[in-house]
């Protein structure tokens, strides 16, 4: 633990008494990606989305855009997570809901959903005039074998077929700067190949409207592109970006870069932000119960995400802000946030801040539960025993000593819920430490370390050590 703070003295400090600890969030379930979302109960609200307007085209861009990574599955879960058929009339319907309410800006990839995303939201937004949304899409060209200039060309052609349409209104390099080498392997994935020069050249035919690129990682790449604006004209560009991550980034992950950082080298050359991880993976719509209270406090009627939402769309160089929605109460509440959005004053921007400071308090381990690092060679379920620690972090379930408060209840429930959140021949004891998951993480977590820390903990927990 990197500060020392028990429940009890956090509860004092921030004069948070016993009867309002009880307070949580009435959807919450232990359903995946169904966290902290309480949908409102009132009509929603038709011809009320607030929107953006895109500087080069003049055009309005909702500014609640709809991430196409998280698709349903017949059995109800998420495409993203599960390799099982997408439920295409559900898309239909969460698409078709999307539009009747304002939003009009759908952010997929080809390597999103196992690489059937496009062609689940093309067969979806096709039902619908084309000049009524903006698709945006990705050159998601990760693995090696995708470098090469050929490669680069057959997935963007390929992408246009999928999405059944003959131009992209917002095309991106996918993820610039992850790897150990961030510049070497930008040059290799666009410049050495000619593929930048040549999804420039589709920009000037026209069958790219706006061209951008998604940032994770080396700060180098996005400062060699941005002090090449000039040459590239970048009409946009993806950041993660949330009231954590402003300031704290670099604290929970030295490789990141403070969201402030970012938007403000954007703000200044007049470059339009879309925002990606507005949650945070989650993390800010399943923080810890003290927190729950706290947002709960100030605003009863909105969910812990709306908070959250309302911070990323606040700032005015923002033109959308991604939600990656897999169920209708997800799309529903995100709707009553944004239809109209209501945004932050300065004093609530502060008050985030100051709950930001707060939930760094509690050494949760970054993980945005992207599955980059997956699949594990020797079959460990590292996002979910990341997620389990976390989420026993934020429940004061992790204790020091025997002596801890509560300590045989939180033992029991940090054990109990790794077995049957983690089997047990998934679980962090079987990690042998071949680092094949750590280049691949986004956050820069060294996952192996994590891992054989959580193992250490979990045999002490079980041996009485602790």
């Amino acid at each position: 633990m990197k500060k020392d703070i028990n429940r009890r003295d956090f509860l004092k400090r921030f004069g948070l008494g016993a009867s309002v600890v009880g307070l949580t969030l009435a959807s919450c379930d232990s359903t995946k990606d169904k966290v902290a979302y309480t949908a409102s109960k009132s009509e929603l609200p038709t011809g009320k989305m607030t929107y953006r307007t895109n500087p080069k085209t003049g055009q309005k861009v909702s500014i609640l855009g709809y991430g196409c990574m998280r698709w349903p599955t017949k059995s109800g879960g998420s495409a993203r997570y599960e390799d099982e058929e997408i439920d295409q009339e559900t898309v239909n319907n969460l698409v078709d809901t999307a539009i009747k309410y304002g939003v009009n800006y759908f952010d997929t990839s080809p390597a999103y959903c196992k690489g059937k995303s496009e062609h689940a939201t093309g067969i979806a937004l096709s039902r619908h005039p084309r000049n009524s949304y903006y698709i945006a899409t990705k050159l998601s060209n990760f693995a090696p074998e995708t470098w090469s200039r050929q490669a680069g060309i057959d997935m963007y052609r390929n992408s246009l077929k999928e999405l059944q349409t003959d131009y992209i209104d917002y095309m991106l390099l996918h993820g610039v700067g992850m790897g150990d080498d961030g510049m070497d392997e930008f040059n290799k994935r666009y410049i050495d190949n000619g593929i930048l020069d040549f999804l420039i050249s589709e920009r000037e035919a026209g069958r790219i409207r706006n061209l951008g690129f998604s940032y994770h990682g080396d700060i180098r790449v996005f400062d060699y592109l941005l002090a090449n604006h000039d040459k590239y004209k970048w009409d946009f560009v993806q950041i993660q970006l949330n009231y954590l991550d402003w300031k704290h980034a670099k604290e929970i992950n030295e490789r990141n870069t403070n969201a402030e950082y970012l938007y403000n080298e954007l703000a200044k050359r007049h470059i339009p932000a879309v925002i990606m991880e507005p949650l945070l993976g989650g993390r800010l719509s399943n923080v810890p119960d003290h927190i729950v209270t706290r947002l709960k406090q100030r605003e009863p009627e909105r969910s812990v995400a709306s908070w959250a939402f309302r911070y990323a769309g606040s700032h005015p160089d923002v033109l959308t802000v991604l939600s990656g929605m897999t169920y209708k109460e997800h799309l529903i509440d995100n709707l009553n946030s944004f239809c109209p959005l209501k945004t932050l004053s300065s004093e609530e921007m502060n008050f985030l801040y100051s709950t930001a400071d707060l939930m760094m308090q509690y050494p949760t381990i970054p993980c945005n539960d992207c599955k980059y690092c997956m699949p594990c060679p020797y079959g460990l379920d590292i996002p979910s025993i990341l997620l389990h620690y976390n989420k026993c972090v934020n429940e004061g379930n992790v204790p020091e000593s025997s002596k801890s408060e509560n300590y045989a209840e939180a033992r029991r429930a940090f054990l109990v819920g790794y077995d049957r959140s983690v089997p047990k021949l998934r679980q962090a004891n079987h990690c042998i430490g071949c680092y094949q998951c750590a280049p691949h993480c986004p956050q820069s977590i060294d996952i192996p370390k994590e891992l054989h820390r959580i193992d250490e903990f979990v045999e002490n927990l079980k041996t009485g050590k602790i």
